[in-house]
């Protein structure tokens, strides 16, 4: 299981434009190099070689920092209206931060405005090629104005709770997002109203940060001690507001009731069924009762809340840690899971009766999978985060068709080099931030996608899953 990030320092921001090397001119002399697909794990760069991000393959991409690294982060629902298209877009999060010392730690409630990114327009614009009367420095100019938005760049608002110890994984309910819930590393488990400071935010004019954040003290609405260690599995019910799970190291899951809107019964007697530590939960899309969870102990357990403190039923997943898991909201016979071997594997739980749960297995990823999420918006997509920096999207619809990756490839051949050997399913490869640990979907503003990393946030929105997506003509 790999959670930590060692010897965290103060982030920084990361310019994530295209660099020239030393022995890079912009002079026409210069013969052109063709391109490649570069595989991590796979290629090494050789001397004198580097990355260079391809800004055409995002409809947006952002980057910034709210001081230390972040372990775990929550996107907030808000007001602002669900299915939202055109930029610039508002989006508003809670982060959990993992300092160097426990007193310097903090809860950032923070909102980022003015998310700008690129108009697509459903009929492609004549290009230059298309006409040679075109202006091409103004079509250039053009487009760059339509790249950037014209908004500007974002503008990052940050309120502070002081949080003593690092924050291990942090929840908001969807159904109250003011109410957040955070696994601290002292083995507490704590449930905070953050309504003053989103109100404040949402009120607030789009003026940055200037010099220090002030740094609330807050005190929690609860402040539970029941677990016997630190833990990361959490989880608010999608069907019932206000009810919670939580895992720990020592294989202890907790259910909690809400008993008011600021109160929880907290049921002191665990649930009992793995034999190592619970990494993640997961409650049902549309049971009220159910839930899963995974395990170091390489399994998956299902779990009623009625029927006792064991589980339902429980299968092997995987031959190492099973890390995260994500319950499909679309497909609710479907569940993702990523393990400490790199893989991740769709399970599909109209097969449990046969023994064997797994519809597809994925070996990709060459280090430890630390997040991954299922799409609010398309069934089949999914979105994973590994230690091997890399954040992977993927349509499980897909299949290779011989015939259309021929003509792509007469098509490309010239352009270049691509590999043979990627799956069919894999959609998108993101690459530039340090020691990735989580990611989740807007589920209001489809195609965004958001991660964390030891350097910080990152604001995604790639092109080529937006035909995927709901669509009414708007950007």
């Amino acid at each position: 299981m790999a959670r930590t990030i060692k010897n965290p320092k103060k982030a920084k921001r990361k310019n994530k434009g295209s660099k020239k090397g030393d022995g890079a001119s912009s002079s026409s002399s210069v013969p052109t190099i063709q391109p490649r697909v570069w595989q991590p794990g796979v290629d090494e760069l050789e001397e004198g070689e580097e990355l260079q991000c391809d800004p055409s393959a995002y409809n947006s991409l952002h980057a910034f920092h709210i001081g230390w690294p972040c372990l775990s982060f929550d996107i907030v629902r808000d007001s602002l209206g669900s299915d939202r298209k055109d930029f610039p877009h508002s989006v508003y999060f809670v982060a959990g931060t993992q300092a160097e010392k426990p007193s310097w730690n903090s809860i950032g409630v923070f909102k980022v405005s003015n998310v700008s990114g690129k108009r697509r327009e459903l009929v492609p614009t004549k290009s230059a090629e298309d006409d040679p009367n075109m202006d091409a420095e103004s079509d250039s100019e053009d487009s760059e104005d339509e790249e950037e938005g014209g908004f500007g760049a974002p503008v990052l608002q940050l309120r502070k709770v002081a949080h003593h110890g690092c924050v291990n994984r942090i929840r908001a309910m969807t159904q109250n997002p003011h109410i957040c819930a955070s696994w601290a590393d002292s083995g507490h488990v704590q449930v905070w109203d953050f309504s003053s400071h989103l109100n404040a935010l949402a009120e607030s004019e789009t003026d940055g940060i200037q010099g220090n954040v002030p740094v609330f003290n807050q005190a929690p609405l609860v402040n539970f001690r029941g677990h016997k260690d630190e833990g990361y599995a959490i989880d608010w019910s999608p069907v019932v507001a206000g009810r919670l799970v939580t895992g720990d190291c020592k294989n202890c899951i907790h259910l909690w009731e809400p008993a008011s809107d600021s109160t929880w019964n907290v049921d002191p007697t665990p649930f009992v069924g793995h034999s190592a530590s619970v990494e993640d939960l997961q409650w049902s899309p549309t049971e009220p009762h159910a839930f899963v969870s995974c395990s170091v102990d390489g399994t998956i357990a299902i779990w009623d809340v009625r029927l006792g403190k064991s589980p339902a039923a429980s299968f092997k997943a995987h031959d190492a840690d099973v890390n995260v898991i994500s319950w499909n909201r679309q497909a609710s016979c479907m569940l993702a899971s990523g393990s400490d071997d790199g893989t991740f594997s769709i399970h599909d739980f109209r097969l449990l009766k046969d023994g064997n749960t797994v519809v597809a297995h994925f070996k990709y990823h060459k280090y430890p999978v630390t997040s991954i999420e299922w799409s609010p918006h398309e069934a089949s997509t999914l979105a994973v985060s590994s230690s091997d920096n890399q954040l992977t999207i993927w349509d499980l619809s897909l299949e290779k068709d011989e015939e259309e990756e021929a003509e792509f490839k007469a098509q490309t051949q010239e352009l270049v080099n691509a590999p043979q050997d990627l799956p069919p399913q894999l959609l998108f490869v993101h690459q530039g931030q340090k020691d990735l640990k989580e990611v989740h979907w807007h589920a209001q503003i489809p195609g965004m996608i958001v991660s964390t990393a030891a350097d910080g946030f990152n604001i995604l929105m790639p092109s080529n899953i937006q035909s995927t997506l709901p669509s009414n003509g708007s950007s």
